[in-house]
């Protein structure tokens, strides 16, 4: 009878090792403009900066990462990662945007709406007892909207909307360099003649227990696109804060 049990228990050991594992990941911070130009349609189109000649206040964003491991080495994960940027300002020479007029010096409101959503895969082909590297493949829905309207007149305006899918390069390096710290260096990327998207982010990880870290760091988003539609391309700041509950 002990031998059953104890057969039994190795049997659910060997098992619960295999079982696969969640992880909920959480950020929330600030959302900074670098450059944000545009112009739309891009031949006829004028050329503006949301940030340069327009002023984008800081954004608080939030996003979430649920991650599905089927075991150390294969995970699938999805990502919600919305964000919107408001600017205002004028300009001293009319602007067209999208077909629509706007007079010189006329206060604008300007709205860059960037929301991701993600799938990915990831396999950590480079494994060691405190670093481990991961690459894989990210599809990448893009519902992504920008807009100007007359301060003075809400009815005029002007939008371009765009959904879209993108192919991504998924990439992530954790070095846990002293207990119980770590730095995770993580992304998705890619880069072709029409245009480019990077998000990419560095944090000091911490744990707090074996299922609950927190972190801090920088990312940077970037890129855009050059083709007869639009030409549209920034760069976005994030200071962040985060957690990541395993279950």
């Amino acid at each position: 009878m002990r031998n059953n049990i104890v057969f039994v228990l190795f049997i659910l050991g060997a098992f619960a090792d295999a079982l696969p594992r969640f992880e909920f990941d959480i950020e929330s911070g600030a959302a900074l403009s670098g450059y944000n130009d545009i112009r739309i349609p891009n031949t006829g189109g004028t050329l503006i900066s949301f940030s340069e000649e327009l002023e984008t206040d800081p954004a608080w964003f939030i996003r979430g990462r649920l991650t599905y491991y089927f075991n150390k080495r294969n995970s699938i994960s999805i990502l919600i990662a919305p964000l919107t940027l408001h600017a205002t300002g004028s300009v001293d020479r009319e602007v067209i945007f999208e077909d629509e007029s706007f007079a010189p010096n006329v206060l604008l409101n300007g709205v860059f709406r960037f929301n991701s959503y993600r799938l990915s895969y990831q396999y950590r082909w480079f494994m060691r007892d405190n670093m481990h590297l991961g690459l894989g493949v990210t599809a990448k829905i893009r519902d992504a909207a920008i807009s100007i309207v007359d301060s003075a007149d809400s009815t005029h305006r002007s939008e371009k909307t765009n959904i879209g899918f993108v192919p991504l390069i998924r990439f992530s390096f954790e070095w846990r360099f002293v207990e119980p710290l770590a730095l995770v260096l993580d992304g998705d990327a890619l880069a072709a003649p029409q245009g480019r998207a990077e998000d990419i982010s560095i944090a000091l990880l911490s744990d707090i227990s074996d299922r609950l870290s927190l972190k801090s760091g920088y990312r940077v988003l970037e890129g855009g696109a050059d083709v007869d539609e639009v030409y549209s391309f920034t760069w976005v700041n994030y200071f962040f804060i985060g957690a990541s509950l395993r279950f």
